[in-house]
């Protein structure tokens, strides 16, 4: 993922949050079952951190690159559609199938945190 590659993702994912948050507030209260709605909201909650997470990494990026923060970014992104993306299709679906994607998504996110504690304890330049 390069530097600018990484800020068109976290924009377009800054939008879906927005897209995202928008519409389960109003199109979807009152026409999904509260569970499903709980659901679909905390995708929204999630990918909304990450997304933020994202830019202080690319911003840390561009001022120090370390060996990592890519991995670290990748992680997010794969964890945040894995994990999100999986809620906002169980929630509009009902698709029960999905259920097994959301805990990779989580695994993905958590290891993305792993990845950036081992790249600030490390701190070796980017190569």
């Amino acid at each position: 993922m390069t530097h600018r590659g990484g800020w068109i993702l976290v924009a377009l994912s800054g939008f879906v949050v927005v897209m995202a948050g928008a519409f389960g507030a109003h199109a979807l209260d009152g026409w999904l079952a509260p569970r499903l709605l709980e659901a679909f909201e905390t995708g929204v909650r999630y990918q909304a951190w990450h997304t933020l997470a994202a830019m202080a990494v690319l911003i840390w990026r561009g001022q120090q690159p370390l060996q990592g923060q890519r991995a670290v970014l990748w992680l997010w992104s794969l964890g945040m559609a894995a994990f999100s993306g999986s809620l906002y299709l169980l929630a509009l679906t009902g698709a029960h199938w999905l259920g097994p994607i959301t805990p990779l998504g989580g695994l993905l996110l958590m290891a993305g945190w792993l990845t950036l504690a081992w790249c600030g304890w490390r701190q070796q330049p980017a190569g």
